[in-house]
């Protein structure tokens, strides 16, 4: 049997970031919609490094960096991924839609599409709205989405932790897109 070797940090070709802002970017938006944990948000800040995302937006009540619990999840990630501070969530979707933008609520909801359903178009910038732990995406913010999808559970609670939501949802599209 074949024994397989942990490789070293020093061994896995990572950015500086120098060369990950200089690196061509995943048409990936994230806005983060009224998230109380600041160890959600580094998570997200993380798991946006991972995949070259080209924003996130922090909307409402969502802290901003630097803060010492952001920055214990992120590890870093917040000096790699751009990101910016919007008071108003159904303000920034109505400014990136009239960009061409297309707009993703996730949200359990009506006519919600399923996730591996979604076929995003080629070429096609996306922002990924994710909402509060507790109340979700706000409902007038899903209302001016261009889509609404959702993650397919079968368990018994149908509930994931938002940064766990923003690991599958962003690596479905990231294949989808790269593909």
């Amino acid at each position: 049997m074949k024994k397989n070797r942990k490789l070293k940090n020093s061994e896995l070709d990572r950015k500086t970031i120098a060369e990950f802002k200089d690196a061509k970017k995943t048409p990936l938006i994230i806005i983060l919609d009224n998230i109380r944990s600041l160890n959600n948000i580094g998570a997200v800040f993380r798991t946006a490094d991972a995949f070259l995302i080209k924003k996130i937006y922090l909307c409402g009540i969502t802290a901003t960096p630097p803060h010492k619990d952001i920055q214990k999840t992120a590890l870093g990630a917040t000096d790699t991924v751009d990101w910016e501070y919007q008071e108003d969530t159904l303000t920034l979707v109505n400014r990136l839609l009239s960009n061409s933008i297309k707009t993703i609520s996730l949200e359990q909801a009506e006519n919600a599409i399923m996730l591996d359903h979604f076929d995003p178009e080629p070429d096609q910038t996306y922002a990924i709205i994710f909402g509060n732990e507790v109340k979700g995406v706000q409902q007038e913010v899903v209302s001016a989405s261009d889509h609404v999808i959702e993650i397919p559970q079968y368990g018994s609670k149908h509930s994931l932790n938002i940064s766990v939501s923003a690991g599958v949802v962003i690596w479905d599209l990231f294949c989808k897109l790269k593909s």
